[in-house]
Parts: structure tokens; sequence; C-alpha cells
């Protein structure tokens, strides 16, 4: 501050005022852009035009340190914008457009990336055509259109334009008419003209929806619709129509109105995908994948709380009645404060509130009477506010009012009456207690699974129940453990089918699991699971039945032996498909009536998080094996290219994309983006697939013997490796993520280099060469006497002979002393700028025999990257054809044979081509093309710019 205090004349002040604001706002995040640099040379504020949605704009001042809070502040100033909330700054290039909210945000990062962007299209940067525009990007839940005309003008306004240009659009035609006949109201008033109507037709109908239906027939819907509707007696106020219109498409765009936020899901009850965006919104939060489809939406009402982890990667753990999920985000801290404003704001608008405790006073009937979970209606006067810590409420239940204390009930965030099973949700301990005072009725819960028996087994219970003890029903005794085998199903849907009936009554290896029938030969456990499993993976009916055998056999059964392998079975079967709707209660109660056993809550909570595809296979070994050593936890060691491993959980429901993104966290990767598993064997390497479960992949490719020998199993017998490394090599910039280049793309690409796979100079070689002794050696200059035996390690291998091996150790040396005083990770980061900017970088190589193409060897490389498929000849390493993924409309691979097709439907060229990695071949360009698919119809929110 003083250095720059005694500046130059003019300069001191500026460069004073300038330090100053940035302290405060905040430092900047992107390089300074064109117009501030010529800025900073007149030491003028940079002069721009903001646009209202009603067409207005605002001229304001910009400086380096503007951010977009102060820009809305200046603008609702200047326009007399009260209601402020959810308006947000927009900067727009072309026809794209990104929200820089209303916070901290640097305007002039934004303006610095739009300028970056034009340079890489290969543009001046001071043609940007960015502008500017105020925009309404979120409502609140208890938003009032009457409170601020203004508001409600420019937001009115904004869907207008929104629904003329296509960007609010709606599947049902009568949704258009009636916003056009509000806006028409809001026009033109209720007197009817059918030039008037065309107005309003051109101004909020999109160009295409009137190019299919015709401009005649819009008129005449909506001539219709405001004829007979409630606005031709006129007797409401344009405003008031105005307010209708904005509301109308809050409720139908929710989503239009949101912030989103890419995040990645470190843990929580199980999704289709671990990474997706989050759209936060007036309605709820919404967790979305791709534009459109919805993974999970979570009203408020099911929020119990959220918090914001500031510290190393930001988080918000969001705690609701689904279960607890724990999102990494970089702006986590944005999120958690725009949930957590609108679930206070709920409560405080609500008028429904849920008794904690039983309150019960029958001396003074002034105070109201109910019961934990009860809801109650708050009678809320605004003229006359409650004083301390009571209110007056009334009991849904009873229809009795009282006064109530506040600290015995629970506001709920909502403005709408909760559903009865919203209820029963949010107060599962009322019915607990329910049943817990009522025994018979607790008796009837308990055994009801019984109710699903068909009912000639009921009869056969008969018979059951004479060899047992006298006490109890018939019914009972069937529903309890047995050392016989059923001759008939539980379930009444298998009786009539005799295939699936002969499958349910050949379960016998649940008693034998369980040790409650004699086993004649040593089976090892993994064959029972089978055995029990395997069919109800591939027979939807019989899921249910195994969980009722599993339930039976362990209702009365007094071996303790017995009940702990009854537990492991229910564990197993938690982690491979839920029961059916029909089952599930039954089985929740069954859980939750036996909170004395560990496994009990563990398998309950698995039954609360199965909302997703069950698994294909019946359980791993390695899952048999931890829960058989009392262990619900399983850890898997994954190794990685660089030769160092690490162990991870897993559990029976973790993807291939959950564990990828775990292992991504762990190792603080910029993203996982790019990388996979692999399953390496004695006699092959195969790539898991990220949609699978871990477990099923596992089974699939590496699947285990059925008769292990004692004291050899697991490895011994069938070895195999997980392994993580990168698959695509897309966004892949040396130097910028340290942990990647040295763990994965030092290690992975060093190898194909030295194959000789590359095209290269001599002075590349010898320069490259230099770097991969010091990666090897460091400073250790004994070592020059090696090179010569190190060649293989250092140069590729077709390139070896070109000179002597004293040549190559000169010119290395040479080389390595050149390179004086760098690091060995400093070495491996600097080989691999070298060869970044080569055009096979990234690529993978396979070696195959083709006869397809005269012109082309017999021997060629194929080289699969980002760009597509290249031919290569080895001999000369001259490209001979590269074929962009947009050109390849058929792949696939049979055996050793690997087939595509280049070209259009109408004519098109098969390459054939024979090699024992047509299988790799073929999951690798699948890869590839799936990536530009997602990124082809990836959601971008609007307040990420360019990626």
């Amino acid at each position: 501050e003083n250095f720059v205090r005694r500046g130059p004349s003019g300069y001191g002040a500026y460069c004073t005022e300038r330090l100053r604001r940035i302290r405060a706002n905040g430092e900047r995040k992107e390089l300074p852009c064109w117009i501030e640099l010529q800025a900073a040379k007149s030491k003028q504020p940079i002069d721009v035009s903001v646009t209202l949605m009603d067409g207005r704009t605002v001229g304001l001042h910009l400086e380096s340190a503007s951010t977009s809070a102060e820009i809305c502040q200046a603008m609702a100033e200047s326009t007399g914008l009260k209601d402020t909330y959810g308006f947000s700054l927009y900067i727009s290039l072309y026809e794209k457009m990104w929200s820089l909210g209303s916070c901290g945000k640097h305007v002039l990062d934004a303006v610095s990336q739009c300028e970056q962007e034009m340079k890489r299209q290969g543009k001046e940067e001071k043609d940007a055509p960015w502008s500017l525009s105020i925009r309404k990007e979120l409502f609140t839940p208890w938003h009032d259109c009457s409170s601020d005309p203004i508001s409600t003008d420019l937001i009115y306004r904004q869907v207008i334009m929104g629904i003329k240009s296509g960007e609010y659009v709606s599947e049902k035609e009568d949704d258009y008419v009636q916003l056009a006949v509000k806006h028409y109201y809001t026009q033109f008033g209720s007197a009817c003209s059918k030039e008037n109507v065309r107005r309003v037709v051109e101004q909020c109908i999109a160009t295409t929806l009137i190019e299919n239906k015709s401009m005649a027939r819009w008129i005449q819907l909506i001539s219709s619709a405001h004829s007979q509707g409630p606005y031709v007696i006129g007797m409401q106020s344009r405003e008031s129509v105005k307010g209708e219109l904005v509301d109308s498409a809050r409720e139908k765009w929710p989503l239009h109105f949101s912030k989103f936020y890419e995040v990645t899901m470190m843990s929580g009850p199980p999704l289709p995908k671990s990474r997706f965006v989050v759209a936060v919104n007036w309605k709820g939060i919404f967790f979305m994948d791709g534009r459109e489809k919805k993974l999970l939406e979570l009203p408020y009402l099911e929020v119990n709380e959220v918090q914001a982890n500031r510290y190393g990667a930001q988080s918000v753990n969001l705690s609701t009645i689904r279960g607890d999920f724990v999102l990494r985000s970089g702006e986590a801290v944005d999120m958690a404060a725009i949930i957590d404003s609108n679930l206070e704001g709920l409560r405080q608008h609500s008028v429904y509130a849920l008794a904690q405790q039983d309150t019960s006073r029958p001396d003074d009937p002034t105070f109201l009477v109910c019961k934990r979970g009860d809801l109650l209606l708050v009678e809320k006067d605004e003229d006359d506010p409650p004083e301390g810590n009571w209110f007056r409420a009334t009991n849904q239940r009873t229809d009795s009012s009282g006064a109530v204390d506040k600290d015995t009930v629970q506001f709920l965030p909502t403005l709408t009456r909760p559903t009865e099973e919203m209820l029963e949700l949010l107060s599962p301990g009322q019915r607990k207690r329910s049943a817990a005072k009522r025994p018979t009725e607790r008796r009837k819960q308990k055994h009801s699974v019984s109710s699903l028996i068909s009912s000639h087994r009921r009869a056969a219970g008969k018979d059951v129940g004479r060899q047992g003890s006298s006490r109890g029903f018939a019914r009972e005794k069937l529903w309890a453990c047995s050392r016989e085998p059923l001759k008939q199903p539980l379930m009444k849907s298998l009786v009539r089918n005799s295939d699936l009936s002969y499958l349910a009554c050949n379960l016998l290896p649940i008693l034998k699991y369980m040790g409650d029938y004699p086993v004649k030969h040593v089976r090892s456990s993994v064959e029972l699971t089978d055995q029990i499993f395997g069919p109800a993976t591939q027979h939807e009916a019989l899921k249910d039945e195994i969980y009722c055998q599993i339930m039976r056999q362990m209702t009365s059964n007094n071996n303790r032996l017995s009940i702990d392998r009854g537990w492991q079975l229910m564990w197993l079967c938690s982690g491979l498909f839920p029961p059916s709707h029909n089952l599930l209660r039954h089985t929740q109660c069954f859980l939750e009536s036996r909170p004395r056993d560990p496994l009990a809550a563990v398998c309950l909570s698995m039954r609360k998080v199965l909302l997703k595809e069950p698994r294909m296979l019946p359980p791993h070994l390695v899952e048999v094996d931890a829960i058989q050593q009392n262990s619900s936890l399983i850890f898997h060691k994954v190794h990685f290219p660089n030769d160092t491993s690490d162990i991870y959980e897993v559990t029976s429901t973790t993807s291939i994309q959950d564990l990828c993104c775990r292992i991504a966290s762990q190792l603080s990767l910029n993203s996982p983006d790019g990388f996979g598993l692999y399953l390496k064997t004695q006699s092959k390497v195969i790539s898991l697939e990220e949609q699978k479960y871990f477990f099923d992949s596992l089974r699939q490719t590496s699947d285990f013997p059925k008769k292990l020998k004692k004291g050899k199993e697991g490895n011994a017998n069938n070895p195999y490796l997980v392994i993580f490394k990168r698959k695509l090599w897309f966004n892949v910039s040396p130097g910028k993520d340290l942990v990647a280049d040295l763990t994965f793309h030092f290690p992975q690409e060093m190898p194909k280099y030295l194959r000789g796979y590359h095209s290269c100079t001599r002075e590349d070689m010898i320069s490259l060469g230099g770097l991969l002794f010091r990666s090897k050696v460091d400073s250790d200059r004994s070592q020059f006497v090696m090179i010569p035996k190190m060649l293989k390690d250092l140069v590729p291998a077709d390139q070896i002979k070109i000179m002597s091996p004293e040549d190559w150790k000169k010119h290395i040396i040479s080389s390595y002393n050149r390179q004086s005083g760098i690091t060995v990770q400093e070495a491996r980061i600097a080989f691999l700028t070298a060869i970044s900017s080569w055009p096979t970088f990234g690529c993978s190589f396979f070696d195959v025999k083709q006869t397809c193409e005269s012109s082309y060897p017999n021997s060629v490389w194929i080289a699969i990257s980002k760009q597509g498929v290249s031919i290569i000849d080895p001999q000369h390493k001259e490209l001979l054809v590269m074929h962009p993924f947009s050109r390849i409309t058929e792949y696939n691979c049979k055996s050793n044979v690997f087939q595509m097709t280049i070209g259009t439907l109408v004519r098109a060229n098969n390459f054939v081509c024979e090699t024992s990695q047509a299988h790799t071949m073929k999951d690798l360009l699948a890869s590839y093309v799936s990536m530009y698919e997602r990124q082809r119809q990836a959601f971008r929110p609007r307040n990420h710019m360019f990626t």
C-alpha cells in the first residue's frame, strides 16, 4: 500500500483504490481481459449496458473488482426493483448464456472467459460480442407476485420472451393457449380483436409451433379460450392476471428457475450415477442426469438438515428421510446456503407442525391434547403475533384446538398439507409405539407374511401343528422353522407355475447353509449361495420366495448358530435385490422386531435404500467370506500403473462408476472422467463396464472354481488383479493434474514410446532419453556407465540400432546435463509435455492383420484415440487413414475378428481384421462414442461457462 501510494501522479490514488476494492471483493480467477487493459491505460472505468427483460438498457460503470452482486444492486436501485431475490446477472456470447448469480462472482472474469473462447476459435479478443442482462433465476417457495409490480413485470416479460424463443417448452398445446390468453388480457383487456390476437400469437408463440399449426389455427384457439375464460367480464386487474401468468410459469417450469451444481456423490442411498447435476429451486432439490431425466426428486418436506463442509474438498451433507447424502461440489457452500434459506423460510411461513411428544393436561382445557406424530394446524395472526413460546393450533386427528408450546413441535417446511403417506414417513415412531401398546396387534403384524402363503399350505400346517406344541395356531406353526423341505412354495403366485414351483421347493440349500439339514458331502459356502440365489437372479418371481423362506426359517428358531447363518443369508439377499412392494412392509416389520440382532439394522438400512436395479449374479466369494467372518465391511485392493496399490471399501451395491469416483476422490484427482477399472487374469485384461455392479463384474469375468482345495482358496487357484488406469485420453494436459500425470499418464505412455509406436526425430529421442534416464537415476551420475545396458528403457526399441551404444551414451549424457536442476517428477512431467504435442499421444495401439484393403500392408497398427480410429503402416509409421467416430456407423467383434463399417447407410466400406484384442478394441471404441454422445446431450448448467 505504501509503495502504491507513492506512485506517479494519477496512478497512486487510482491503484490504491483498485487494491482496496480487490481486497474487499476477493481475488480474481481469470486473466485480465482486453477492455480491462484498455481502461487501465486511461485510468477510466469501463462503460457497459445491462439489458432488462422489458427491453430497457441501463448504463453502468465496471472496474476490475466489480461483482455480480454490485451490478444487481445498482440495477435494482436504478429501476426501483424491491423484490430483488433471485434476480441474477447473465452474460451471453452468441446463442449461449451463463448465470453469474447475484453474489461475489467477478464480472470481468466472465468477460475474460468469453475473450479466451474467441481466441480459441482463432478470432480477436476485442471482437468478442458478449452482453450482460438481468433475469429471474430463482423463486422463493413463498413468492408473492403482488409484493412488487416491477419484479412481476420483469418476470412476465422474461416468460413471454422465453416461450417465443422456445426456451420454455410444454408438451401440452393448452398450456400455450392459456398463457397466451393471460398475455392478451394484460395487453388488450377483455375486448376480443382478431388483429390483437394475431399480435399475441406473434409475441408469445414459437415460430416452429406457428408453422406446424398455422397462424389461423392459433388465432382460433386463443380467441375461443378467451371468450370462454374468466377474463371476458374484465373484473380482474391486469396486474393480477400478470401475476397469474408468472405463477403458472413458475409451476410449469421449475427447472428453468433453478441454480445448477455439478456434484459427485461421495456417499448416500444408491443412485444409477454418482456424478450428476443438482438443481435447487422453489419446489425442492432435483438430482438430474441430462436435461430431462430425473434421478431423484426431494421436496423440502423430506429434507431434515443441510450442512456445508468448507474445509478441504467442499461438500454438502444433506440429511433426508431417504438417507443422508454427501455431495462434493466446488460450489457446495452456495448450494447449502440456498437450500438452508428455503428450509428456514418455509418453516417460518408454514402453518403445519408435527407434535414431537405426547402432551396432555386434563385439568386445563386451554391446552391442546396431542400425541407424538399428530399433525397440527397453527393459527397465525400477523397483526397479533403470539407472546412467548405459546401459540394456538388445531389437532387434525381430533379436530380439537388449544395452546401448544413451540418447543414441543416441529414446524414442517411446507405451504400445503402433507399427505398421509408423507406423515407416515415423517413420524414412524408413532406407529411403533402404538404397536407396542397392543401386543395382539403386534403379533398379527409380525406374522402377517403368512397371508401371502397359498391356502392349501395353510391346511397342511395343521399336521405340523400336531407334531409340535399345542400352543398357537396351525397357521403360525407353518410360519416357523422346520427341518423338513417344503413341498409347496410359500408364495401364492408360484403355485400354478410348475417350473417356478419346482425351483421354489428346490431351495433346500437354505436349510443346509443354516445347518438345519444334514449334508452328505462337504460343499463350499459359495456353492450353496449360488444354489440359493442363482435362480432368483434369473426369475423375478422367486425373489420374494427366498425372502419368505429365510424369514420362515429364522422364526421360532432356538438354534443360535442357525439364526446367525440365517442373518448371513438375509444380509447377502439384501445386497442382491429388494423384496417386492407387497412384501416390503412385512420384511421391514420382521427386521424392526429383532433390534438385538446386529445385522438387522444393517439389512434394514439396505432395505430403505435399495431403489435401483437389482444385482444380476449371486454373491461373490469375497462377500460370502466377509459375512462369514462377521464383517459387513469389505475392502478390496486396487492396483495402479505406477506399481502402487491401495485398499478401498466396497459394498454389495457398489457399481464400477461408484468405485472409480471413490478412487479418484481419495487420490485427489481433478476428475474421475476418462478413468476406468480393469480386471487382469492369467490370460487376459478386461475393461469393466461402469454401469455394472463391482461384484457382478468380478463374477462375470473371473469366476472362481466350484471346488476349491482346502488351504488354497482365493487367489491361489484363480489369481486376478483389479487395476485402475486412464482409459479415455481427453482433456489431458500435462502439468495440470500432477497426481494423474505421475500415477497414470507417465507409466501408461512411457511403454508405448519405448515400443516404438510414435514417429519421432533423432533429436526428440535424445532429449527424451535424457529425461527418462533422470527419471530412473535422479542425480546419480555414477550410473552413466550403465547407459548402454539401459537403452531398452531409454530409446524406442526399433531405433536403438541407428547409433552405436557409445554414441547413444554420449548424446544422452549431453541431454541429461542440459536438463540439470530438475527433479525426477519434473523430468516425467517434461517427458509427457514433450510427447503431448504428437498426434499419437494418448492413442491405444493394436497390432492387427488385415486382407480387406489391398493397398494396406497385411500387418497394420490400429490406433484408437479421441480423434477417431487411425490405421498406421508399422514399418514407416505412416498414417494410412483416419476415420473420425462420426463416420463409423457400425462396429463389432466375434472371437478374434474385429469389424467396423465406415461411411453412410447408402455407401459404406467394411474393414475387417484379426487380433487377440478384438473385444478390447470394440469396448474402447464404444467408450469413446459414448463419451461424445454424453457430451452432446450433456446438461450444461447456465452458471458454468466453457468446459
